[in-house]
């Protein structure tokens, strides 16, 4: 049982590295910093996109429009740890 929620904790610990990977990345992007004609570069932001815009997408429709602001990153992060913390603290402890 320890395995599975290792497992499900180590998968929630890589989408959030990739999360903040590809909030990093839109900002380069958007100010110009890396070149956008880039292959390598192309590549990298279809990648952050085909991976995180199926989580955040549901949730960008329940925030309002605050004017290019997008919070959505920060309410999965928060999503994300209350999970682990759930798992880690409520769940496994009962389970154990």
């Amino acid at each position: 049982m320890l395995a599975l929620f290792q497992t499900i904790d180590l998968a929630l610990t890589i989408f959030t590295w990739i999360l903040i990977a590809s909030a990093i990345f839109s900002w380069l992007y958007a100010f110009n910093v890396i070149n956008s004609n880039n292959s390598f570069v192309n590549s990298l932001g279809t990648f952050f996109y085909n991976v995180t815009e199926p989580v955040l997408r549901p949730i960008r429709r329940f925030l309002p429009n605050l004017g290019g602001i997008d919070i959505s990153p920060i309410i999965v992060l928060l999503i994300i740890f209350f999970l682990r913390s759930l798992m880690w603290n409520t769940i496994y402890p009962a389970v154990a």
